[in-house]
């Protein structure tokens, strides 16, 4: 009985002192909070906190926001469907690499971070200016003499396949050459860090509004590109989201095994010209009409963007962003989330339907 009423008071003893350093501890936090010292706990929340920032293209937060995002080029053609990754990017730009031909895609990793991205394909020069005005780290497998000749003399930092540095690309074995080659952004960063390629982000990026249908209305953006390489953008008012399809086919990322999904499609019409039998160039400097599409209704304006003046001294970093601004010359906000830019000629449709 004596031992029994010994270990009683023992054990009272102890739940008596977890519970007076209990009010204790949640005194002396208090205390702290309002004399604005930070505990252990709150400074491990805060530095998780901090670790994210807001992405400059899509507004949204994310770890790698303040980060140089990479600009890799992806195959238009069909047989290379599904790609890897393009349900992933951040921004994917496409656009004619024959005039009335075939389209090419130049996906944006910002935010994402795909285990596999591609097919990949060759540089073309008239996406360089817009890899510059991300300040992206462009990733291609060889390219164009023209696109080449300006990324051999340092304008822009790029990660060329047919050199594959530090093992940056691979190819898949259960895929038909040359659209079997692939990469991912672990290779692409570990990569560009080697090279001693600038890692932190510079630069000015969209000015965003609130992701808040406005028209409760599902929709479809028709973009006339020729045959198998025509577009739609079906608009479903309840996600705020428009879901592309290509030559009557879902656009699917065989990665995520999900529809490309964007929050704003951006329309730029631009000149195209034939350089020679094998290459064109769209013209995607100086100015053009636009038509952007978000939050379920459409604005139209001018795209602009100053001439690219190329010089290995100024490889680094570029303030050539391109701009979307109304009748008035303010910019157009762009729904916080991804981002779709289709370049199309000036004789291909682009319509809107309600239905």
């Amino acid at each position: 009985m004596r031992m029994k009423f010994i270990m009683g008071i023992a054990v009272f003893a102890v739940l008596g002192g977890v519970m007076v350093y209990g009010a204790y501890s949640e005194r002396t936090v208090s205390i702290e909070k309002e004399a604005g010292v930070h505990t252990e706990q709150e400074d491990a929340g805060d530095a998780f906190t901090q670790a994210f920032v807001r992405d400059p293209l899509t507004g949204r937060m994310c770890a790698s926001g303040g980060k140089r995002p990479f600009a890799v080029m992806l195959a238009g053609d069909t047989v290379a469907r599904p790609l890897s990754g393009i349900a992933q990017a951040d921004v994917v730009v496409e656009m004619p690499v024959l005039t009335n031909g075939i389209t090419r895609f130049m996906a944006v990793f910002s935010c994402a971070e795909p285990e596999e991205i591609g097919s990949i394909r060759s540089a073309r020069d008239d996406f360089l200016p817009f890899a510059k005005s991300f300040d992206a780290i462009y990733a291609h497998w060889g390219g164009s003499h023209f696109a080449l000749d300006l990324l051999n003399a340092g304008v822009l930092n790029n990660i060329d396949a047919l050199r594959d540095p530090f093992n940056a690309f691979y190819r898949k074995e259960d895929r038909i050459a040359p659209h079997n080659g692939f990469t991912s952004i672990i290779r692409l960063r570990e990569t560009a860090e080697k090279r001693g390629y600038r890692i932190e982000r510079k630069g000015n990026g969209y000015p965003h509004i609130p992701d808040n249908p406005l028209l409760s209305i599902d929709q479809t953006v028709m973009i006339g590109y020729p045959g198998p390489y025509g577009v739609e953008f079906l608009y479903d008012h309840t996600t705020n989201s428009y879901f592309r399809s290509r030559g009557g086919k879902k656009e699917m990322d065989s990665g995520t095994e999900k529809q490309v999904e964007v929050k704003n499609v951006i329309v730029m019409i631009a000149e195209t010209k034939q350089l020679d039998a094998d290459y064109n160039t769209v013209v995607v400097e100086g100015e053009g009409r636009v038509r952007i599409f978000r939050n379920g209704e459409e604005k139209k304006g001018t795209w602009k963007r100053v001439k690219e003046e190329y010089a290995p001294e100024r490889s680094d970093h570029s303030d050539n962003k391109y701009y979307y601004v109304d009748e008035q010359g303010k910019e157009i906000g762009l729904v916080e989330g991804k981002i779709w830019i289709a370049l199309v000629q000036p004789d291909q449709k682009v319509e809107l339907k309600f239905h």
